[in-house]
């Protein structure tokens, strides 16, 4: 399994064609699971079909062989989540388990077709949460709908024996902390000395986990970031924390005492607040910029701007496709079937070109879009 936020970066990517895109939703339980490779063998004979419409025998073999590899794997089918995306394109397979359910495609065309990504990684509605206590920390990546524990990155420890070490358990700290005879001033002494030295491990810990986390995922992503700790941690955390993600607002509980969902059911009180003002605040935005002719719904407009490196940000709606070519060097769109060759989706193509000239894509929902095109942008100035 690959990490998404590392890969999503290398997908956008121009790369050698032709480039295989494949999307499934699939089931975390049984019977409904028991369809999923059933599912996922058809859609690959799919891509083969597309395949053969332009590239010989030789080269189609080694592109699926990675594929069909995987179709054998019961272990893997064995820990399906709610959605899948696997990638394929000479050199390179890329294998995404999904907190998400995304709707069937398969498509051979010039790039990957990562819109159902960017309606996770560009998703609003997306927020992180730091369970942390004094020796431990757990990190989740969740929506509205879901909540999952996520592998911290390289560089970001997980216990506070990674940054302070093994607690010294000899004779020499029993003597210093009970004192050698055991006297009431020695032992309260050397109590008091503990306590001053666990809080400082403590402070070691928060400040590690800290710097670590803003390197390694609040800055990548953007992702508000929800502290979840018992409440003698919540100022000690807050007064070392430089993360400028952090919210003010957090859930006062030990993470590993609750369940995911109520966990995300608490996660969820606080961001949807955040998220409907930011969707607000976007198309107010977008309709201001439109009255100043710095903005604009028109795909053709959009299309061009995109390549002149213009758009600043643009609202896509999500779960809609437009499908056609839409050419790089001159930003020209052409509509064209899904299923034909060197074809994807527009809206998909666009959105990664922006991103590609450091714009920022949001997927909105369709009865917030201030548009009935698919796409709208606002220019920069």
């Amino acid at each position: 399994m690959d990490a998404l936020a590392r890969d999503y970066p290398t997908l956008l990517a121009e790369r050698e064609p032709p480039c295989l895109s494949l999307y499934q939703p699939t089931h975390r339980t049984n019977p409904d699971r028991q369809q999923d490779r059933i599912r996922f063998r058809n859609l690959v004979r799919e891509l083969e079909a597309s395949l053969q419409q332009k590239y010989p025998k030789r080269e189609i073999a080694p592109l699926l062989a990675p594929f069909h590899d995987l179709a054998e794997d019961t272990e893997f089918w064995n820990h399906a989540q709610d959605g899948l995306a696997v990638f394929g394109a000479p050199g390179l397979f890329k294998v995404y388990r999904l907190q998400r359910s995304v709707r069937e495609l398969a498509i051979v065309a010039e790039s990957f077709h990562t819109k159902p990504l960017m309606r996770i990684m560009q998703s609003g509605d997306r927020y992180h949460v730091l369970g942390i206590g004094r020796r431990e920390m757990r990190l989740f990546e969740g929506d509205r709908y879901t909540l999952e524990e996520i592998e911290p990155a390289a560089g970001v420890p997980r216990t506070a024996g990674e940054v302070v070490g093994d607690q010294d358990t000899g004779p020499e700290r029993s003597n210093r902390v009970y004192g050698s005879a055991g006297s009431q001033v020695t032992t309260s002494h050397g109590m008091d000395l503990r306590r001053a030295e666990m809080d400082n491990e403590a402070d070691r810990f928060f400040r590690a986990v800290d710097a670590a986390v803003l390197t390694h995922h609040s800055q990548p992503t953007g992702k508000p970031l929800l502290l979840a700790a018992l409440a003698e941690h919540h100022h000690r955390f807050r007064s070392i924390s430089r993360n400028p993600h952090l919210l003010d607002e957090a859930i006062d509980v030990d993470v590993d005492a609750v369940p995911a969902d109520e966990l995300r059911a608490r996660a969820w009180r606080i961001i949807l607040p955040r998220y409907l003002a930011r969707l607000d605040g976007l198309v107010e935005r977008f309709g201001t910029a439109q009255a100043r002719q710095a903005g604009s719904v028109d795909l053709a407009d959009i299309a061009r701007e995109a390549v002149n490196g213009r758009i600043e940000t643009l609202l896509v709606e999500a779960d809609r496709e437009i499908p056609g070519r839409f050419d790089n060097a001159t930003g020209a769109i052409e509509f064209a079937p899904l299923e034909a060759p060197g074809v994807d989706d527009l809206l998909d193509d666009i959105g990664e070109h922006v991103l590609r000239t450091g714009g920022e894509v949001v997927i909105v929902p369709a009865e917030s879009m201030p548009s009935d095109t698919g796409l709208a942008a606002i220019y920069r100035h």
